[in-house]
């Protein structure tokens, strides 16, 4: 719009140039949809690497083939990968348990005074297993004890003896109060890579802290105390011996110097029965002096247990009794009665039992390897599960489900294969994907894998590609002993490299689709075996001396030489998705324009800039643009019957760079110089 101008001298206008930008799609982001042991259900969550992978979904499985997939996808060059971790709810005993093998652990809290009312409920962060290692600390050293409490999350990596600790997570100053800046529920969701958490409604005060509270110590007479023994026990352990050291007249002059003096002599006992070492929870044992409200000047003692120790006596917490009562006075006997509670040292999930201010709560199950419906399901579609949460991700170029192949040697697993792999190939259409498919373990001769392809013709698609032999990769999690794989994973770090390196118009086979990390494969194949699996489009996977094992194969599944197909060679799809997804994405401000001459203009200049910028790399065949590609938008595409309809007709087309599938040399013998 030209500038108004109302008094004389110099006006700046910008003038736009009408140029914008359209920049290439990536092409290897890769989708893996399985079973895995840890990690959100049913949504996808991309990861860079195997660090990222362990972290979020718990690295290999020996019951997960895409964890496998997902290991040889980076090792192969792969560096964007999105993971959905599904699985099947299956009752241990639908008639007589509701009891299912797929639950997340959780744990109840009671209220302080009141430990039998629920007052906080931790859930680990998903379902599993892993959640059963979780362990919750309260505490009210807080500047308001009566409705701010500090809690801590730990998890370690097992629940055996001396388990090693693997993360920790800490919130302070938070509350029940759902009102508060603080509430525990709220804090937890937002900052915990653990746990959630939820609280009753209309629950107020703060849930028990764990460890033994004393009873009102504020007559205790400090200065008529003196060294003395205690006998010191962790739930049913041996007592161990710890000596309270001795002080003069006004030394200690306020119950948190006496916790101070009695956290050292915790921290310090020994057993001289049986020479046992003391447990981590008297190691790390803490106590501390807390004003709880009530009557005025009441004063307590708390002694939690140290962490460290998940498996040792997590319903019991380090109890004191008197080794020497004329020597320390009655009201330190912190598990004497007398108003004292003992709690637990920790909460655990996924404990039922209850004890004190332990509600108890739900033990945490893997739940089993998804079956079709979990995966690709009729329900699944409209729950945006399995497969279809991909839906909510921004993008993806390549969908690996190698659950699709194992599932075939269970009840009904011919079927539910069919449905997976019929589902997965018609969703990767709709999203402007490709799909690797996996074969059966099962299948790995050369009259099998024929017999399969043809028993499953309705599998060929112009989106997808199917490769042979099976892989065999060294099992770390079986001492190292050979494991079958498909190859999906594999190859999918194969196209993911060879995208980066050469584009992805070049196809992802060759001497240079080198098979990184295989031990052998379940058939090595000859030339002239390779000769009958080519013109059915089954890529092959070789060994040659010298390149090792590379990929001998680069066709869709409707590249069948009988089938005459446009689309016979991936790289020619995989680069016309890839066209599509960037023109998609770079066209949207066209939309609500005039639809007009100008608007014309500026999508032949902006869209044929993006194509010169692929020619130039080499993406088209040709020698000059207008070889390589058009462009085409004006009257002709759009006539005013489309203008009437809002409609505008953009026409692209390109000239792909066919692979040299088959390279003849022609030797002739010449006479020679007469």
């Amino acid at each position: 719009m030209a500038v108004a101008v109302s008094y004389p001298g110099v006006y700046i206008e910008e003038v736009p140039s009408g140029v914008r930008t359209i920049t290439s799609v990536g092409t290897s982001i890769t989708a893996f949809v399985d079973f895995f042991r840890e990690g959100p259900m049913n949504r996808a969550v991309e990861v860079f690497g195997m660090s990222d992978f362990a972290r979020i979904f718990g690295g290999l499985d020996v019951r997960s083939e895409a964890s496998y997939g997902v290991s040889q996808f980076f090792l192969n060059g792969g560096s964007s990968a999105l993971v959905v971790r599904c699985a099947s709810e299956v009752r241990s005993n639908p008639v007589v348990s509701t009891d299912r093998l797929l639950d997340t652990a959780t744990v109840g809290i009671g209220l302080r005074g009141a430990e039998a009312t629920p007052g906080l409920t931790i859930s680990a962060a998903s379902p599993g297993i892993w959640g059963n290692n979780l362990r919750v600390d309260i505490d009210h050293r807080t500047a308001d004890p009566a409705n701010v409490f500090n809690i801590g999350i730990t998890r370690y990596a097992s629940t055996a003896v001396n388990a090693p600790v693997s993360a920790q997570e800490k919130f302070l100053n938070v509350s029940l109060n759902p009102a508060g800046p603080r509430y525990v529920v709220d804090v937890i969701a937002a900052d915990s890579l653990l746990a959630t958490a939820a609280v009753p409604p209309a629950t107020a005060g703060v849930p028990a802290a764990n460890g033994t509270i004393s009873g009102d110590l504020s007559a205790l007479n400090l200065d008529a105390m003196s060294a003395g023994a205690l006998n010191i026990a962790v739930g049913g352990s041996p007592a161990f011996t710890a000596t309270l050291p001795t002080w003069t007249a006004g030394t200690v002059t306020s119950l948190s110097q006496l916790a101070t003096r009695l956290e050292a002599a915790i921290r310090t006992a020994v057993d001289t029965v049986n020479g046992l070492p003391a447990p981590p929870a008297l190691t790390g044992a803490s106590v501390y002096a807390i004003a709880y409200p009530g009557a005025p000047g009441t004063q307590h003692l708390v002694i939690a247990a140290g962490r460290g120790d998940p498996a040792r006596a997590l319903t019991d917490a380090v109890i004191v009794t008197n080794a020497a009562a004329a020597n320390i006075a009655d009201d330190l006997l912190l598990a004497a009665g007398d108003s004292s509670s003992d709690n637990v040292q920790q909460y655990p999930l996924g404990v039922t039992t209850a004890a004190a201010a332990l509600l108890g709560g739900t033990v945490g199950g893997d739940g089993t390897p998804p079956s079709a419906d979990a995966l690709v399901g009729a329900f699944a579609d409209a729950n945006d599960q399995g497969v279809f949460a991909l839906r909510k991700a921004d993008l993806f170029n390549i969908l690996c489900v190698p659950r699709a192949a194992a599932i075939q040697t269970e009840t009904n697993g011919e079927a539910q294969m069919i449905q997976i792999v019929s589902q997965a190939t018609v969703f990767c259409e709709r999203s402007r994907a490709f799909f690797l498919l996996d074969i059966p373990e099962s299948v790995n001769t050369l009259a099998e894998i024929k017999d399969w392809l043809d028993g499953h013709a309705s599998f060929r698609s112009r989106n997808s590609a199917v490769f042979f032999p099976r892989l065999q990769i060294a099992d770390p999690l079986n001492g190292f002993r050979l494991r079958s794989v498909g190859a999906s994973g594999t190859m999918a770090g194969v196209f993911a490299r060879t995208d980066n390196e050469r584009g992805v118009w070049k196809a992802p086979a060759g001497i240079e689709a080198v098979l990184r990390g295989l031990s052998g494969m379940d058939m090595k194949l000859t030339d002239a075996e390779n000769g009958v699996l080519n013109p059915l489009a089954i890529n092959c996977l070789r060994v040659f001396p010298i390149y090792g094992s590379v990929a001998w194969g680069a066709r869709t599944l409707d590249g069948a030489d009988q089938a005459g197909s446009e689309w016979k060679y991936t790289p020619i799809r995989r680069l016309a998705l890839m066209l599509e997804e960037s023109l998609f994405r770079g066209t949207k401000w066209v939309v609500f324009e005039p639809n007009d001459e100008p608007l014309w203009a500026r999508i032949r200049l902006n869209v044929g800039a993006f194509m010169m910028g692929l020619f130039r790399q080499g993406a088209f065949q040709g020698t000059s643009p207008k070889e390589a590609f058009y462009v085409k938008c004006d009257a002709e595409t759009t006539t005013q019957a489309d203008r009437n309809l809002g409609i505008v007709n953009i026409q692209v087309g390109f000239a792909p760079l066919k692979p040299a599938e088959f390279v003849v040399i022609k030797i002739q013998q010449i006479a020679g110089d007469l």
